[in-house]
């Protein structure tokens, strides 16, 4: 379980595709030396498994189910990602419960500045319409953000000059596709009104 409060950019150092599964190299920041293999990194909003390390990097296997339901397929080496590591007890919870299983792909439509901040706008991703509503929670490549309005086309996020500086939010463009992960709590409620229709 993750916060969706990313706590470094990691770059992709390498990428191994002679195996069965990916095997990508991620180099970090992050302090590795607690982190035990078979742990879970949010790699830009995927929950991935730690399965060798060194000092300052470490690898994870990426499946063709992965690679076919998120962006991970478009990093190349040098790629900067978003890294979160997974809740402990006690740790404070600043964003929302964030699994790190993507809902779905989708695109940026358009970016705004808007003051100090910009304004994302992101297609609706295909049958997720429903789960996202003005003021709600969304998880955007690992990163916890509130919906700040709704159209027919898709919806919008405000970025603020924090989130802007320390994700890789500041690497995207108009066109390019990201992850989504919808709000947990949406996803149980809609499940229930369903039910009971």
């Amino acid at each position: 379980m993750f916060t969706g409060l990313v706590q470094d950019i990691g770059i992709i150092r390498s990428i191994d595709s002679s195996r069965g599964d990916l095997r990508i190299e991620i180099e970090t920041n992050m302090n590795l030396s607690k982190v035990q293999i078979g742990a879970s990194i949010c790699c830009s909003g995927c929950c991935l498994t730690v399965v060798q390390k060194t000092n300052n990097s470490f690898f994870v296997d990426v499946s063709a189910e992965s690679l076919g339901k998120t962006i991970i397929g478009a990093w190349k080496v040098m790629t900067r990602i978003n890294l979160e590591p997974s809740l402990k007890a006690g740790d404070e919870m600043g964003g929302h419960f964030v699994s790190g299983h993507i809902d779905a792909t989708t695109e940026i439509l358009s970016i705004t500045k808007d003051g100090d901040s910009r304004r994302f706008k992101i297609a609706f991703p295909k049958g997720l319409e429903q789960f996202i509503a003005s003021k709600g929670s969304i998880t955007i490549d690992g990163i916890s953000l509130t919906v700040n309005d709704v159209d027919n086309t898709g919806f919008g996020v405000n970025i603020i000059p924090h989130t802007w500086d320390n994700t890789t939010l500041s690497d995207k463009s108009a066109g390019d596709k990201v992850n989504i992960e919808i709000d947990m709590l949406a996803r149980y409620v809609a499940r229930q009104i369903e039910c009971r229709g």
